[in-house]
C-alpha cells in the first residue's frame, strides 16, 4: 500500500513539461510593429498598429481528491495595462489569487461532493473575458491497497509559446525500472488530472506522464516519480 503523504502531486507538478515539446506549427505567427503614412508635409501619421483582444486559456481539472492538493492556473494572453482575475462560486475549501488567477486548496473529507458554476474572469482594461463555467467534484480518498494515486497539472502552452487550445488527454507511463516504462494507461479526458493505478503487485514503481493534443501529437515525458507498493 502506498504510504500516505508521499507527495506524488507536488513532484509531478514540478516536473511536468508544460509545453507540448513535440508540437510545431500550432498557431500562426502574428505581425508586430507599426507603420505610418503621410499625406503631405506636416500631415499627422496614421497609426496602423495591430489591435488585439485579450483572451484567457486553460482547462481546469474537474476532479479533486480529499486530502490531496488541487491547483489550476489559467493563462492570460494579449493583456494591456493592469489585468486581474475574478472568480464566482469559489469552493469554500479553496483560495484564489486575483493577480495570477490561480485556484488552489486541499479539500478534506467533509468537502466530498460537487462544486458547480465556478467561473474565472480576466479583466483587462475595458475588456472582460471568461473561461467556461466548470464543476469540481471532490472524491473521497481511496484506502485500497496496491494502488498509487497520481496527480499532475495540465499544460497550457504549445512549444512555440502559443495557447494550447486542443489538449485531448494524457498517458500515464510506468514500470518497475527507472526510465524504462513497460506499461501505459491512456486518460482520454483533458480535464482529468488525477488517476489511480490499481492492482499493482508488490514492488517499486516509477511513473511519468505525457500530454497529447487532438492531432495525436504527444509531449515529452514529465519528471519521474517513484514509490513502493507493499
Amino acid at each position: 500500500m502506498t504510504k500516505a503523504g508521499f507527495g506524488l502531486h507536488s513532484m509531478l507538478v514540478a516536473g511536468m513539461v508544460v509545453a507540448l515539446g513535440s508540437l510545431t506549427g500550432c498557431g500562426g505567427a502574428s505581425a508586430s510593429g507599426s507603420s505610418a503614412v503621410s499625406t503631405g508635409s506636416g500631415a499627422t501619421p496614421i497609426d496602423r498598429s495591430p489591435t488585439t483582444t485579450p483572451t484567457v486559456a486553460g482547462i481546469p481539472s474537474t476532479t479533486a481528491v480529499a486530502g490531496q492538493p488541487y491547483s489550476f492556473q489559467p493563462k492570460a494572453v494579449n493583456t494591456s495595462g493592469t489585468a486581474q482575475f475574478t472568480i464566482a462560486h469559489i469552493p469554500p475549501w479553496a483560495k484564489f489569487n486575483t493577480s495570477t488567477g490561480q485556484l488552489s486548496g486541499t479539500p478534506d473529507t467533509s468537502s466530498v461532493g460537487q462544486y458547480p458554476g465556478i467561473t474565472i474572469n480576466l479583466v483587462s482594461g475595458a475588456n472582460v473575458v471568461a473561461l467556461p463555467a466548470f464543476t469540481i467534484t471532490v472524491a473521497a480518498a481511496t484506502s485500497k491497497s496496491n494502488t498509487v494515486t497520481l496527480s499532475w497539472q495540465a499544460p497550457t502552452e504549445n512549444s512555440d509559446g502559443s495557447a494550447l487550445m486542443d489538449l485531448k488527454g494524457y498517458k500515464v507511463h510506468y514500470g518497475s525500472a527507472s526510465k524504462s516504462y513497460s506499461d501505459s494507461i491512456q486518460v482520454s479526458n483533458a480535464g482529468l488530472t488525477t488517476y489511480v493505478v490499481q492492482n499493482l503487485p508488490t514492488g517499486t514503481y516509477y511513473f511519468a506522464v505525457t500530454a497529447y493534443n487532438a492531432s495525436g501529437k504527444e509531449s515529452s515525458l514529465s519528471g519521474e516519480v517513484a514509490t513502493q507498493v507493499d
